[in-house]
């Protein structure tokens, strides 16, 4: 018996095909592409002995109803032996956000097999002679049609906090999500996250926008977010951006790569109002804080917490809520030091404060102002499920604590913390014990 019938997908658009691919082209019964890949296969030397063979098909949902359609009319046709293959062009690396891994899931890997090109990345870091292995790649093609756009990993919002964190980013773009609107979210986090004293945070981006790669009218245009944000550019290009570190205000260096274990010393504070980092580690462990989602921290303080939040999950959008305004200021400060990209500052008084955000996934409630049980029934009203955790330092607050969860309807667990720190006396290590404090959490659905 022979082998089955296979599709087979190629990749086009900046080598001459190989010698299996141009095997596959020249003895294909049809050549799938949309009308893109179409016009850019015409460049190749295969193309006047395949063009009648070519159908355009240009949306992903009828190019595979076509396929399944040709497997299933090529089984009734000849079940036992392999009839002429079909191919399906495609843009540089099909298995480099492309079609090649919707192919695999829709016909099983042993129907498809795949033949890349160069992806276009890779192209557009060569074109600006930097390494590119140590990047970042995302995409922000969600499909043609908006009404239909698929579910991305990461969206254009994503940018900011993913190039903190990685330093360097490789972007495949759409005509939606274009490079003048990756440039101006940058502007958008850049303000959000200012210092105090109102100038942009001390960081500076290159963008690099490689547009038609491949094609005569290729153009490499670079320069600052500013610079791009008010342009634009030709279908389809790449987008690279870089951050480089400067020195922060007063000569402190800026924080590239912050990881879990902030200490006190580390967060400018009112003297001794801070989350300790013992009780700050527990109540992080308490929240079993999601990747993305909302999350509020009621009573920020120094916002320690949220800080730590956006440390550990630089995809949660964290909302610090504080009234003391010298402590917002902190906050604004520490976030802007650690480029948490991800907080944003409420400054004002809870539950008033809270009607305007989104509904929360997560809580913490370091501080209340003497509304602790206004501030659980209102989250309780807008938390459809998730967890809140309350730090007690007195009994009071913590009978107010588990009668407004149980009220609430929260199944509740009480844990008591007990720290003791070293510290030397005449020459000697004593421990000295720090007040314990109460984490009370509640979940919900």
């Amino acid at each position: 018996m022979q082998k089955a019938n296979k599709l087979y997908v190629v990749g086009i658009g900046y080598r001459p095909l190989g010698r299996r691919s141009q095997e596959l082209v020249r003895s294909a019964d049809i050549i799938l592409a949309s009308q893109r890949l179409a016009e850019v296969f015409q460049r190749y030397d295969e193309y006047e002995a395949a063009k009648d063979r070519i159908r355009v098909i240009n949306k992903v949902p009828d190019t595979i109803g076509f396929i399944r359609e040709w497997f299933s009319q090529s089984a009734i046709r000849n079940p036992q032996s392999e009839i002429a293959s079909l191919v399906l062009l495609a843009s540089g690396d099909p298995l480099f956000f492309g079609i090649g891994r919707r192919m695999i899931e829709e016909f099983g890997s042993e129907r498809v097999e795949i033949l890349p090109d160069l992806s276009s990345v890779q192209e557009a870091f060569a074109r600006i002679n930097v390494p590119w292995d140590d990047a970042f790649f995302m995409s922000l093609h969600g499909g043609p049609d908006i009404a239909k756009r698929r579910k991305l990993p990461y969206e254009v919002s994503d940018i900011p906090w993913l190039l903190e964190r990685h330093g360097k980013m490789g972007i495949l773009t759409d005509r939606e999500n274009n490079p003048g609107v990756v440039a101006r979210v940058l502007q958008s986090a850049i303000r959000t996250h200012s210092t105090g004293s109102g100038q942009a945070a001390p960081s500076e981006i290159i963008m690099h926008v490689c547009e038609r790669l491949g094609y005569s009218e290729e153009k490499i245009i670079s320069g600052s977010i500013d610079e791009m944000a008010g342009r634009t550019f030709a279908d389809p290009n790449v987008v690279i951006i870089m951050k480089e570190r400067v020195q922060g205000p007063g000569g402190r260096g800026q924080e590239t790569s912050m990881t879990f274990g902030l200490r006190e010393d580390e967060i400018d504070h009112e003297r001794g109002l801070i989350t300790k980092d013992e009780v700050r580690a527990v109540t992080l462990h308490k929240l079993r804080l999601p990747q993305s989602g909302v999350f509020w921290d009621i009573g920020a303080g120094s916002g320690s917490v949220s800080l730590e939040a956006a440390c550990l999950c630089p995809g949660l959008t964290i909302f610090a809520v504080e009234k003391d305004v010298k402590r917002v200021d902190m906050i604004r400060e520490n976030a802007a030091r650690f480029r948490a990209m991800n907080v944003r500052i409420i400054s004002g008084s809870a539950p008033d404060t809270l009607a305007e955000l989104p509904p929360p996934d997560r809580v913490f409630i370091g501080g209340s102002g003497g509304n602790l049980g206004d501030i659980v029934n209102r989250v309780n009203r807008t938390m459809s499920s998730g967890i809140i955790v309350i730090n007690a330092v007195t009994l009071d607050t913590l009978n107010d604590a588990l009668s407004a969860m149980e009220n609430n309807g929260f199944s509740i667990e009480v844990s008591e913390i007990s720290v003791s720190r070293s510290k030397n006396v005449a020459g000697k290590r004593h421990m000295a014990a720090l007040n314990p404090v109460f984490i009370i959490k509640g979940e919900k659905g």
